[in-house]
């Protein structure tokens, strides 16, 4: 195991580059934090490309392991205290017609906040979605805060599609949650397979762009239905509670 106590090192220096977007896609690598992350990223089929530990004792899986302080750690790290253990991590690779081919698929449009993104994916993982597809300028998957959040869901496939791929999901049942008077209340749905339901971002929704280009014979638009006392749920709540209707409804 190799010893590295400076963090000018550019070892150090590429890894915790990583925290940005643009390195990450640079590079197809990303960052995740502690044991329990780690493991489960190895155990779901990840890479582990580089393994920085505090301690000499710890045994886990990777290409080239290193031997580091604490000043590292806080270098690599985006939490306020850097667990003992930071990875570097290759990306997964889908081929992406074969995931349009799935059956229960979930869209998110603009979403950005990361909390409830890791939040939506560990309501797919309960759910049984097949897999996830990003459009437009939603977060990252290989966010730091996303990683974490979404410890246990690395098994899941999540691609990024663009505005022309959605000519792709025809073939598809859509099940749209744009806020249209005529929408169909969630309770009087009947979700059949194979399926897409696309939330937008909490402040917007699902943008024109994207409702232009689904306007198939097979779209529905649906709502849930809340007291007038609330203005609007959560999104990870709302989709949590689509996700259920639509595992029990098969």
């Amino acid at each position: 195991m190799e010893k590295i106590t400076s963090t000018t090192n550019e070892i150090v220096k590429k890894a915790a580059s990583l925290a940005l977007k643009k390195y990450r896609e640079d590079t197809g690598l990303f960052l995740a934090e502690g044991e329990k992350a780690i493991n489960g990223l190895f155990n779901s089929g990840y890479e582990i490309v580089e393994l920085f530990v505090k301690a000499e004792n710890i045994r886990m899986n990777a290409k080239k392991m290193y031997l580091v302080n604490d000043a590292i750690l806080n270098k690599l790290s985006t939490t306020k205290t850097p667990c003992p253990q930071v990875a570097v991590v290759k990306q997964r690779a889908y081929n992406k017609n074969e995931i349009l081919k799935q059956n229960r698929l979930l869209l998110l449009e603009n979403i950005k906040d990361a909390g409830n993104f890791g939040t939506i994916l560990r309501s797919c993982k309960a759910f049984e979605i097949d897999a996830v597809l990003l459009l437009g300028n939603t977060i990252d998957l290989y966010n730091p805060k996303v990683v974490r959040a979404s410890v246990g869901c690395f098994d899941l496939p999540v691609i990024n599609i663009s505005y022309d791929d959605l000519s792709s999901l025809k073939e598809l049942n859509v099940y749209s949650t744009a806020l249209y008077e005529n929408s169909i209340p969630l309770n009087e749905v009947e979700f059949k397979e194979p399926f897409v339901i696309a939330f937008g971002s909490e402040a917007n929704g699902l943008t024109d762009e994207f409702l232009k280009r689904t306007n198939f014979v097979n779209t529905k638009n649906i709502k849930i239905e809340t007291s007038a006392q609330v203005e609007s749920l959560n999104l990870a709540s709302a989709v949590s509670i689509c996700l259920y209707k639509s595992n029990i409804a098969i």
